[in-house]
């Protein structure tokens, strides 16, 4: 009579999901007592090296033959040896135990308090001084710390936060949404750049009503500062004829530059030239910024210093 094994035990010739997934949680525990009596080709000494009972180790490698279905050893009293499906899984074993291995290093590596890494989103208008500057004074305490650096706009950081790639970002407008923690730092405030020759270059200061008839270029759809574009021209009673839509705010100045209209901007951190930028005095033209993470996530040693040193510059944010 040929022997079939038990079906909640072995793989679903399907591949079902659920089969699989059932099949790995039986499975993991057994790969490294399988590798030690392979290494070892003894069970007593396997299961001295590896500190558990010899009876465990014994009913481990039983269990595993009988989830598998295959002679994985040959025994040969004391001594077992591999037969050519226990050579087969061996190496994909080994494998997989390396691989667990190397993920255990760097999730460890990455959580070290001293050179531990933080998954770091921004946007790209505070990518030339705010973030290096932030760095910088952050690392005079914590100089072996690693960053990981992603600029974007606010929406896109918002879902790689939500998926677990970032642990924080500065994004702006500060996000009020579920599952989501944010914290305001600071605020900067928005000038209408216009073109050095344009009528309105004279001024120092304008209401934005008066940029009512201007063609505007702007950051596409989605992005934090074009959804505040769009509110502070509503609030002064118009809404902007948009020539050109961008993805970057020092594009949008080289448009201006251009002559191909105006625009609602943060200050640059380089003066440019052909541009003129003028205080806008009504309304009230700025955007917030604050810092977002994941609710309920757990922050590592390095993630929770770099927050605490985030929320420390409340006011003091930007330069």
């Amino acid at each position: 009579m040929v022997h079939q094994p038990s079906s909640a035990a072995r793989l679903s010739p399907s591949g079902d999901t659920e089969d699989m997934a059932e099949m790995s949680k039986v499975l993991a525990p057994r790969l490294a007592y399988f590798a030690g009596v392979a290494r070892t080709e003894h069970v007593t000494r396997a299961a001295q090296e590896m500190d558990v009972p010899q009876s465990t180790l014994s009913r481990s490698m039983a269990r595993l033959e009988q989830d598998l279905g295959v002679d994985l050893f040959a025994r040969h009293g004391r001594t077992v040896s591999l037969t050519p499906a226990g050579r087969t899984f061996l190496t994909s074993v080994e494998r997989a135990l390396a691989e667990v291995e190397r993920a255990a290093e760097e999730v460890r590596a990455d959580a070290d308090p001293f050179t531990g890494k933080v998954a770091f989103g921004f946007l790209h208008t505070m990518g030339a001084e705010t973030v290096p500057g932030l760095l910088q004074a952050f690392r005079a305490d914590h100089p072996r710390v690693r960053f990981s650096l992603v600029q974007n706009y606010g929406e896109a950081m918002l879902e790689r936060l939500r998926a677990g790639e970032l642990d924080l970002c500065l994004t702006s407008p500060v996000p009020d949404a579920p599952g989501l923690v944010a914290r305001r730092l600071d605020e900067q405030k928005l000038r209408l750049v216009v073109p050095g020759d344009h009528t309105l270059a004279t001024r120092r200061r304008i209401r934005l009503a008066e940029a009512a008839d201007e063609t505007f270029v702007t950051l596409e759809p989605g992005y934090g500062l074009r959804r505040i574009t769009d509110d502070l021209c509503k609030e002064a009673g118009f809404k902007p004829r948009i020539a050109f839509e961008g993805e970057e705010a020092e594009t949008l100045r080289g448009l201006v530059a251009a002559g191909l209209g105006v625009a609602l901007l943060p200050p640059p951190a380089v003066p440019r030239p052909g541009v003129v930028e003028l205080t806008v005095t009504a309304p009230r033209a700025v955007r917030e910024i604050g810092v977002a993470w994941l609710e309920g996530h757990p922050d590592t040693p390095p993630v929770a210093a770099f927050k605490r040193f985030l929320l420390s510059r409340r006011g003091s944010l930007l330069p």
